[in-house]
This record gives structure tokens, C-alpha cells and sequence, in this order.
């Protein structure tokens, strides 16, 4: 018996006990708003896509194939029309597709004070509620396509097309929701650790069941992608780790998954020097990295902060700001280093930030964390901060320089420039690009890849691209052309924007709720008729 089925004959059961009150509730129509309501809170939501990723990241460790993608957003639309064009165009699954909130959205396009830059200046609970506004849309997405299958299984029970009805059943009993995980970005914790719990159950409430949080100092904090990062000791990161823990077990998602995000790649400072409790525990090797000077005790100097290191007293080297600076070229071994303590102190998964697009590089590393943590598995971030094209063309020009071909015919520092674009060189860089996330998640232990920042730059073209038609000699037929043809026969759903709006389910219910008293707005004058 179908959930639906359950639900109608339980309702049915409710309203005999209620009596007369009840004659004119109708237990079909409620079973019905029932399923389009099938997660009753944020939790529901997080234990169902914790559950969901937990089995994503098994599935990923027996076959490296299997790894998982996600596009940014910043507004509740934005990642509805994803997972609704994703149904669309994958045989109506959203397998392995993910969202991802990412910070810099929130500074950039969710702040009160307006555009701010990833820095951790932006309110705190906004993050919980693009959460909580992501979910209400893709619970949306499902309450319109239930509806409307709904409605199209009237139609055929007045047509008295049994087959017909047995199919549209069946496509409402096996529903696809359009909810999936969400990993959602923490940034540096917004404070000291119970700081960093507290919005840690915010966002957990809201429906994350994934949480990513990087190792730089909160009062600090850079995009991964700029200049001036600073990191903390591990000891401070590992104590935001548990927070997040202890706020997912708190809430009863016992299974909930936490991103431990390093930035030493490409982070040359450090707020503090580390406590050493013993010889070689992290914070020796914490300190090990940092850029000293073997001093004597007469040259210590008013304020200077020394430590002893292998019997000999060293001077860390401290710049005007007051931050510590590590040895150059220390980027990559800190990260691995970071890594397997991540890992060591309760981490589900891994991010490295660097700063190209370039597997081997990123396969160093991680074959460093994997010899400690062999199903060692990263998040990584496709990030648009890169210049895909440039990057890989030069890739693909140093691939030819080793294999001996010639390339007179191209300026290394100058292969961005569209001349170059129908040469055997473009072809290479982009069937590259083409297979990056397979060949990465195969050959460098990548299990799920993202975009941060996709519908930030799409919205840009595309609104620069009908601004230039629009108010140009094209005019109305700026729009027509190049959006609403286009949406009609690509079929866009937004075409018809009040069904999307829920036009559509609301005058489902005004019938529930008021029979054939009901002023419906789907007439014959509804003008979205016309793109049927």
C-alpha cells in the first residue's frame, strides 16, 4: 500500500471519529497536502540528506567514478531552478547532485550592509537563513509537481482512462524530491568555538546536514583566493571541529558531515605560535613551519617572543602587524599536515584551497593524506576565482614542450586570447577541462567538486547580454528572442512564472477549502494559457 494510500485511510479514520464538523473534509485532498509536505522541519531534512551523503561517500569509496558535483546559490529560486532543471534533464533524479551555500554569496548578495567582501563581515544569521529559504523553495518544487500530477490524475479518472491513472499513480507513489543536500559554508566559525556552535545549530536546524569550516583566524579572515590569509594552531581549529559535532549530535543528526577546510596552501601567516605540551605533538610540528632565527638571550630585544627549539633559542619572525610568518615553500607539506590532523580530530571530508586548477598538484598532497587515511576524500572547489582557459592552455602548451612537438606558434603568457581558440593546443586544454572532475576524483581522491560562484557570474552575462539587446535597436525583441523563445522551447517551467509562483496549488486549495464556491485565477483570461 502506497504512503498516500496510509495517509487517506488514516485521515478517513479521523474524520468518522470527528463527525459532522468534518462532512465537508475530503480525506483524499488532505492525504494529498500531506505528501506535498513531506519534511515537517529543518531536521527532517538534514537526517534525510545526511543519510543521503553518508551513502554518496561510501558508493564514491568503492568506485571513484561515483563522485558528486554542486553549483553555488544565493537565493531560494536559484537552487530550485537547479534541481528542477536537473530532474528535467537526468531522467527525473537528482542522484549525486548537490547545492552549495558558499560564503562569499552571502557577503556579496545577502548582506543588509550591501556588497561586502569575504571577510566574515556579513550578519551571521543570514547563512542559516539562505538554509531555511533554499528548502522552502525545493519544498516548493515538489508541492507544484505533486500538484500537478494531482491534477492531471482528475483529469483521467473523468476521462475514465484506467491505464492512465495507474501510470500518473505510480509517478506520484515513487516521487523524486527535488530536497538534497546542501554543504554549507561556516566560513571561519564567526567567533571562538561555543560562537561557532551556535550557528552551527542555526544552520543544522535550518536543514544542513553538512557543514565546511576553514582554519583561519575568524577576526581575519580572507577568500581562500586573496592575498593575507592567516591560520590558527590546530588546537584552536580542532576545538571548532567538536563544536560542530557536538551541535549535530545535540540535535539528533548523529551522522551529520563536517568540510575541514585548510588554507595553508597558500596562507603565509599565523596569528600565534602554538602550545607544545611535548616534543612532537602538533604544536611542535605547528611551530616547526614558522620562519625563525637562531638568536642568543643578550639579543633579545624589548617584546620579543622567543622559544626554545632542539636545545637552541629562535626568534620567530614577526612583521608590523604582529602576525608570525612560516617558511616559503611550506604551503603544501602544512596542508597535509592540517589535513591528517583534521581527519585525526573528527573531519568527514577535506578542502584544500589552491590557487590553480592542477590535478597533480592536488594528487601530491593528497597521496601525503592518504598514507595516513587511505579513504582520505576531498571537496574541491572549481572555483571561477581560476582562469580555467589560461590555466589549462598552459598546461597543455608546458604537455607539448615535454613531448617535443613545436610551439612557434604560440605566446605562452598570451594564450588566453581568442586567436587561439580553433588550434590543436584549445582543443587539448578544453577536452581537459572537459574531464577535470573525472580525472581528479579518479586520480586525487576528489569525491564531490563544486562551483562557488556560477549564478553570481551567470546572472551578469545574462543581464548584461538582454541589456546591451533591450535597450539597443533590437528593443522588445531583445527579450522575445533571446529569453522568452528560448525558455518556451527549451521548456523553462518559469515560462509560466505564476504557476511557479504557486498560482496554481493555490487554487487547488481555495477547491479544498471552499468546493465550487471557489474564485479560482486559472480561467480562460489566465494569459499563461497561451504557453501551453
Amino acid at each position: 500500500m502506497s504512503q498516500i494510500t496510509q495517509d487517506i485511510e488514516m485521515i478517513e479514520v479521523a474524520k468518522s471519529a470527528a463527525g459532522a464538523p468534518w462532512d465537508a473534509i475530503n480525506p483524499e485532498s488532505a492525504a494529498r497536502m500531506r505528501a506535498q509536505n513531506k519534511f515537517k522541519t529543518g531536521l527532517d531534512i538534514a537526517q534525510y540528506t545526511a543519510d543521503i551523503m553518508r551513502a554518496d561517500m561510501a558508493a564514491y569509496d568503492e568506485d571513484s567514478s561515483q563522485y558528486t558535483q554542486s553549483l553555488g546559490c544565493w537565493h531560494g529560486f536559484i537552487g530550485q531552478q537547479k534541481l528542477i532543471s536537473i530532474k528535467k534533464h537526468f531522467d527525473g533524479k537528482t542522484d549525486r547532485r548537490y547545492l552549495y551555500l558558499s560564503g562569499w554569496m552571502v557577503a556579496a548578495l545577502r548582506s543588509d550592509f550591501g556588497p561586502l567582501p569575504d571577510q566574515s563581515m556579513h550578519e551571521k544569521t543570514s547563512v542559516a537563513g539562505l538554509v531555511e529559504e533554499l528548502y522552502t523553495f525545493l519544498r516548493q518544487a515538489d508541492a507544484r509537481e505533486l500538484g500537478g500530477l494531482f491534477r492531471e490524475l482528475d483529469a483521467a479518472r473523468e476521462a475514465g482512462d484506467v491505464n492512465l491513472q495507474d501510470r500518473i499513480q505510480d509517478k506520484i507513489d515513487n516521487h523524486v524530491t527535488h530536497v538534497v543536500p546542501i554543504i554549507a559554508d561556516i566560513d571561519a566559525g564567526f567567533g571562538n568555538a561555543e560562537a561557532t556552535y551556535l550557528m552551527a545549530k542555526q544552520m543544522i536546524e535550518a536543514g544542513a546536514c553538512c557543514l565546511q569550516i576553514e582554519n583561519q583566524v575568524a577576526d581575519e579572515k580572507q577568500c581562500g583566493h586573496q592575498d593575507g590569509k592567516v591560520t590558527v594552531p590546530h588546537a584552536d581549529f580542532h576545538a571548532k571541529l567538536r563544536a560542530l559535532r557536538y551541535a549535530f549530535l545535540e540535535l539528533g543528526i548523529d551522522n551529520g558531515i563536517i568540510v575541514a577546510r585548510t588554507d595553508s596552501q597558500g596562507a603565509g601567516l599565523t596569528k600565534e605560535i602554538a602550545v607544545v605540551k611535548e616534543p612532537g605533538d602538533q604544536g611542535d610540528i605547528y611551530n616547526s613551519y614558522l620562519d625563525v632565527e637562531e638568536i642568543d638571550v643578550a639579543d633579545m630585544a624589548e617584546g620579543d617572543v622567543c622559544f626554545n627549539r632542539d636545545g637552541k633559542l629562535v626568534r620567530p619572525k614577526r612583521l608590523p602587524s604582529g602576525l608570525y610568518q612560516f617558511r616559503q615553500g611550506t604551503g603544501e607539506d602544512r596542508c597535509v599536515f592540517d589535513c591528517i590532523e583534521a581527519i585525526n580530530a573528527g573531519a568527514d571530508l577535506l578542502w584544500i584551497e589552491t590557487e590553480k586548477p592542477h590535478i597533480g598538484q592536488i594528487k601530491e598532497m593528497m597521496d601525503g593524506v592518504r598514507e595516513v587515511h587511505p579513504n582520505a576524500k576531498l571537496v574541491y572547489n572549481n572555483s571561477p576565482s581560476f582562469n580555467w582557459t589560461l590555466n589549462f592552455r598552459q598546461q597543455a602548451y608546458d604537455a607539448m614542450v615535454a613531448e617535443g612537438k613545436d610551439v612557434s606558434a604560440y605566446d605562452r603568457a598570451s594564450l588566453m586570447s581568442a586567436e587561439y581558440d580553433e588550434t590543436e593546443l584549445s582543443a587539448s586544454a578544453d577536452e581537459k577541462i572537459r574531464t577535470f572532475q573525472a580525472d581528479a576524483s579518479r586520480e586525487a581522491g576528489i569525491f564531490h567538486h563544486l562551483i562557488t560562484l556560477p549564478t553570481y557570474h551567470t546572472a551578469a552575462l545574462s543581464t548584461d547580454n538582454l541589456a546591451k539587446e533591450y535597450f539597443g535597436d533590437q528593443g522588445m525583441l531583445g527579450y522575445v528572442a533571446n529569453v522568452q523563445r528560448k525558455e518556451i522551447r527549451q521548456g523553462i517551467a518559469c515560462v509560466k512564472h505564476q504557476n511557479m509562483s504557486g498560482s496554481d496549488m493555490g487554487d487547488d486549495h481555495k477547491e479544498y477549502f471552499a468546493g465550487e464556491n471557489a474564485l479560482k485565477a486559472a480561467g480562460e483570461a489566465n494569459t499563461s494559457n497561451q504557453f501551453d
